[in-house]
């Protein structure tokens, strides 16, 4: 019997000793296909971006280079570096909502400067410019940009029914100035926090084909006269139909190879009648990864300030019915009051 007795020990012992060791590889195993994920997505990553700078360099090798800029400007080695470049897409008729915005959220002046060179956040209001160029609202923007220095003006010529086109040459002027892993659009009716946002942008830098914004999917409208018709409502099916997944368009980003891709082909992405539409249509037979991220459309307050006295800080706040800030002019500050993450959040964020 004490025999038996040892032998069971002896083999409890064996067993329980090749379990430990089963276990200790399942562990190991576990790490390095997460590892080996990792590196998967970083070598994508890689090659995308490689890709699209092959392409970019072959348009203007080929002479076909939408922006006539020279070759060397083809190459991410001569542009400048930054984390994210952010385009408040901005009117002529708007200097009230210009100065709500740098009287906010926005930095104005050396701190701006300071934001581009020590974290990589570049702010600029995006405008174009108007049917007769050298007229009286091309040299008020003139004037107000020497004061300011925060404009990229496009050869775009400015009016509503031309968003989309602008939106184009929007992110391919973007992307032959700066070599940066995102890029933002964003109305200057809207709040935004600016540590939040790089935060939120920052989770997903190692992916490619990345397409961050609140993703809808609204009514496709046929009937003339309606604000948003859409005069090809036919492409999307019978009528009552909806559109496909696509970020509104008060606020959203893409990462740097999307950006490149829209300026390589700009002149083959058709334009709906809807800029945030055409985005969306631009990307929808591409390998993209739609990123619902529910904070870029936080409501105004009471909305955003319970969030945030709940922990849930918002990225941006706007109200659905005026498709911005209502009367934001009047309101920005207010919005910005109690919903604002502080002057030193961006300057804390580890990027």
């Amino acid at each position: 019997m004490p025999n038996h007795i040892n032998r069971l020990e002896a083999m409890t012992q064996d067993c329980d000793h090749k379990r430990k060791l089963v276990e200790g590889k399942s562990v190991d195993i576990i790490g390095e296909v997460t590892k080996t994920h990792q590196a998967i997505q970083s070598l994508d990553k890689t090659i995308s971006t490689l890709e699209m700078e092959l392409a970019v360099a072959r348009t203007s090798q080929s002479g076909t280079a939408l922006l006539q800029l020279p070759l060397e400007k083809a190459s991410n080695h001569s542009l400048q570096k930054a984390f994210v470049v952010i385009g408040i897409n901005t009117a002529f008729s708007s200097r009230k909502r210009r100065e709500s915005v740098r009287e906010t959220w926005m930095p104005t002046g050396a701190k701006l400067k300071k934001l581009e060179k020590e974290k990589g956040i570049v702010i600029r209001f995006v405008i174009g410019h108007s049917s007769t160029p050298g007229g009286v609202l091309d040299k008020a923007i003139d004037a107000e940009e020497e004061e300011h220095k925060d404009f990229l003006r496009l050869n775009h010529v400015e009016g509503y029914h031309e968003l989309s086109t602008k939106t184009r040459m929007y992110f391919s002027t973007a992307v032959s100035i700066w070599d940066a892993d995102f890029y933002v659009k964003v109305d200057d009716d809207i709040h935004v926090n600016l540590g939040m946002l790089v935060s939120r942008l920052a989770r997903h830098r190692h992916k490619p084909r990345v397409y961050v914004g609140c993703m809808k999917s609204g009514p496709v409208l046929s009937q003339k006269g309606l604000k948003y018709h859409e005069p090809e409502y036919w492409k999307f099916g019978e009528e009552g139909n909806k559109y496909f997944r696509h970020a509104t368009g008060q606020i959203y980003a893409i990462s740097k190879d999307l950006a490149a891709y829209i300026s390589i082909n700009l002149p083959i992405l058709h334009r709906y009648a809807n800029e945030d539409v055409s985005l969306g249509a631009w990307f929808i037979g591409l390998e993209v990864e739609h990123v619902d991220d529910r904070s870029l459309c936080c409501g105004t307050p009471p909305d955003c300030e319970w969030k945030a006295r709940a922990g849930n800080l918002c990225t941006a706040s706007f109200d659905w019915s005026c498709s911005g800030i209502c009367k934001s002019v009047e309101r920005m500050k207010d919005v910005h009051s109690s919903c604002g993450e502080g002057v030193g959040a961006v300057w804390n964020v580890d990027l």
